[in-house]
């Protein structure tokens, strides 16, 4: 090891490579991003379980998940054999709302810091100007902005491998004999940001329908069955990522992309 940064400092930089380790501030910027992504999932499992227990007793439907006189509705529920509800699936269903409204009351607290974070001049959060450049384009909201540049563009990127190896969207190579061919992407990166990358893909190919992107991907994938689609959106999603990664760092609009306002 000693041999090795000699060699580095005296500027032979095939050594190895330097790992640029994140500042603290931006490293707590993350914290908005994966929390809110989890407490969305938990929400959708409290729904998804009321809607099931229900189901399990034949009600299709009920209103006022979100909100409104769901506790009045489930003393007038009746179940596909004529029953009221029974009182301890009514309770326990008393409290899957509990539940249910908690997560939404702190995902609603969450996003007032998150909004705090961007017009606050002396918040920690890195970036605030890049997620104003990233809401210009059509389709990309001030959340999914947040949390991209908290999750991927407060780093900085050498070239567009690097950032496609950060986020998991490399292909890997493969070697065997006088083989040498690349295959499916290494999947090694930061599993969050990819996964927020996939679903602003398909938001973009739905507010950007004219954009050279989106009519790549239709023109390659979109008629080729289901498993042609999903291997198309990574792949798109790693062309997404470069180019914006152009647009918050250099100004470059992706091609053919909607600007908001025009």
């Amino acid at each position: 090891m000693t041999f090795t940064l000699r060699a580095y400092v005296a500027g032979d930089s095939s050594v190895c490579r330097v790992v640029e380790i994140p500042t603290p501030e931006a490293e707590d910027a993350k914290r908005l991003s994966r929390e809110r992504t989890r407490l969305a999932s938990e929400r959708t499992r409290h729904v998804n379980r009321i809607r099931g227990l229900l189901s399990l007793h034949g009600i299709r439907s009920i209103k006022g998940l979100w909100g409104g006189d769901w506790r009045t509705q489930l003393d007038q529920l009746v179940t596909g054999d004529g029953r009221m509800l029974g009182p301890y699936l009514k309770a326990e269903i008393i409290r899957e709302f509990a539940r249910l409204h908690l997560v939404m009351d702190q995902i609603k607290e969450l996003e007032g810091t998150r909004r705090d974070a961007l017009i606050d001049h002396r918040s920690p959060f890195p970036g605030k100007e890049k997620v104003a450049t990233l809401t210009k384009l059509a389709g990309i909201g001030e959340l999914s902005a947040t949390l991209l540049v908290a999750e991927v563009f407060h780093r900085r990127f050498q070239n567009r491998r690097h950032l496609a190896s950060y986020l998991g969207l490399a292909p890997s190579p493969y070697a065997s004999g006088d083989m040498q061919r690349d295959q499916g992407i290494s999947k090694a990166g930061n599993k969050p940001a990819r996964t927020l990358l996939v679903e602003i893909t398909w938001a973009w190919m739905r507010h950007q329908p004219t954009s050279e992107l989106a009519l790549w991907y239709r023109e390659r994938f979109a008629e080729n069955g289901a498993r042609s689609r999903k291997v198309g959106v990574v792949a798109m999603a790693r062309k997404l990522a470069i180019a914006l990664w152009h647009f918050v760092e250099h100004g470059i609009v992706p091609s053919g992309a909607i600007l908001n306002g025009r």
